[in-house]
């Protein structure tokens, strides 16, 4: 049989070892403006990658999800706030699950 306890306890030195082995090996500051850049994308992609799928499969009809992502896509672009942009994709939705 499987031990649960064992499974929680590789877990949380796995997710431990992930986040200090990065600050115990990089002493020195990154002069790379490659690796710099990259890492400074890292949260926007991850973010993106976790929230894109999830908005286009929240709804009945995928075609809403689409479109909500494109007109809160278009609307962030040109600098709404964030309210402005979730009460029109959850309006595009509505009114795209009607038709």
């Amino acid at each position: 049989m499987h031990n649960i306890y064992l499974f929680i306890i590789v877990t949380a030195l796995m997710t431990y070892a992930m986040r200090v082995l990065p600050l115990t090996l990089i002493r020195k500051p990154i002069r790379s403006r490659f690796v710099r850049s990259f890492l400074f994308y890292v949260p926007y992609v991850t973010l993106a990658v976790m929230t894109f799928p999830a908005i286009i499969e929240a709804t009945n009809v995928k075609i809403a999800g689409v479109a909500a992502l494109l007109i809160g896509i278009i609307m962030a672009w040109k600098g709404q706030s964030l309210i402005m942009v979730a009460a029109s994709c959850s309006l595009v939705v509505l009114l795209v699950e009607l038709l």
